[in-house]
């Protein structure tokens, strides 16, 4: 493979189905939990678990493939550990061993999509805006298991979920199977990963990567429960999931356009606002679908906008060797600490604040997060500065 050359259908079907497993796992295990008789805080340290996972696990990954140089081994390992350790859900019931499996499925499966992300930064060398393309097929992959989902459930029970999530581990490992990475020259690193780390603009940026996270972790844990207990039906609530991840595929579809005409700065900063309108919209608007809709449209800013622009920024900060260990803690920090935290406190607030007080403080943390991003977070050489020649193959 030449170095102008990218899989692009061999690696977006890697974020087909690892996005497809998220459509079906995180709308719907609190609502499982939930019919198994979990409490609120239960589901919420359920969440807190499988998000603190994302802490460690990418971590200490990046730091294997950084020793082991076999990035694509370590991904279909960690897609095959994950298909494998989710099985053994169906033994028991039992809040302790429900989590207990949960910690390891979770260790391995949020320890592959860092290394992945790096595997494709790598694989497309300056052709940065060809991201948004690839990874649109994620955005696929969850709204089509969300609906399918829903209606199965609707249909079937919740029973059924625990298979759904197993069939999308299944295509995962199979699709891993068929990627391929390149062998490239190593280059002398300018500086180690610890300075790289401690550069201000490198902590101001995982420190709003942080706040925006934890901003998420009520949507992510309770969102599913909070419409039910408004009376929205399974096949309802898979609909509104979805419809936010319509809005982030629009997105990612015109973000090559987009990043012509706005800078990284600009998108950043107009993503976290508008994240801040979202959380208040669904807080005090639940029952209104018109200005819920809304809500759910502005997931292509709180997260689509949100997440392109940190990876072009990952993509600044580290580089060379650092590439993986830069999205992995770009994982850790914001998906794993930041996501854990707001789980946690969605969780044990949920019924002692009510859910409008949880969304009301998942609020404040993004306009935290938006003014420690005007200050301290710096941008340079925004993605319309790239050619777009690359050839795209099979």
């Amino acid at each position: 493979m030449s170095f102008y050359t990218l899989p692009y259908w061999r690696l977006s079907s890697v974020y087909l189905f690892y996005f497809a497993s998220l459509g079906v796992l995180m709308p719907y295990l609190g609502l499982y939990m939930k019919s198994l008789g979990f409490l609120p805080m239960q589901i919420g340290i359920a969440f807190a678990v499988l998000q603190g996972t994302k802490i460690v696990a990418p971590n200490i990954w990046g730091w294997i493939v950084d020793i082991k140089r076999n990035r694509l081994g370590m991904i279909r390992l960690a897609a095959f550990i994950s298909f494998f350790s989710f099985t053994l859900i169906f033994l028991q019931n039992n809040f302790y061993y429900f989590v207990v499996i949960i910690f390891i499925f979770g260790f391995f499966w949020n320890a592959m999509l860092p290394q992945v992300e790096a595997l494709t930064f790598s694989l497309m060398g300056a052709e940065t805006r060809i991201y948004g393309r690839i990874r649109l097929w994620g955005s696929l992959g969850f709204v089509a298991t969300v609906i399918i989902s829903g209606l199965v459930i609707d249909n079937v029970g919740l029973y059924c979920w625990p298979f759904i999530v197993l069939v999308c581990l299944l295509f995962i490992v199979v699709s891993c199977l068929f990627i391929f990475d390149r062998k490239s020259k190593e280059t002398k690193r300018q500086i180690s990963f610890m300075t790289a780390v401690r550069k201000k603009s490198v902590v101001a940026f995982f420190t709003m990567v942080f706040l925006m996270e934890a901003s998420h972790g009520p949507y992510y844990s309770f969102f599913s429960i909070f419409l039910n207990e408004n009376h929205y039906n399974t096949t309802e609530v898979g609909l509104l999931w979805s419809l936010g991840v319509v809005a982030e595929i629009i997105l990612f579809l015109l973000m090559h356009v987009i990043l012509k005409f706005v800078s990284l700065r600009t998108l950043l900063l107009t993503s976290i606002a508008l994240t801040f309108v979202r959380w208040l919209l669904i807080g005090w608007f639940i029952d209104e679908l018109i200005i819920l809709v809304i809500a759910q449209l502005l997931h292509a800013a709180s997260f689509g906008a949100f997440h392109v622009v940190s990876i072009h920024l990952i993509h600044q900060y580290f580089k060379g060797g650092h590439q993986g260990r830069g999205q992995a803690l770009y994982a850790s920090v914001g998906f794993g600490a930041g996501g854990m935290l707001g789980s946690l406190m969605a969780g044990l607030l949920w019924e002692s604040i009510s859910a409008r007080g949880v969304f009301f403080i998942a609020s404040i943390l993004s306009i935290i997060a938006f003014f420690v991003a005007l200050n301290w977070v710096t941008t340079k050489g925004d993605a319309n500065s790239v050619s777009t020649t690359k050839k795209i193959t099979v």
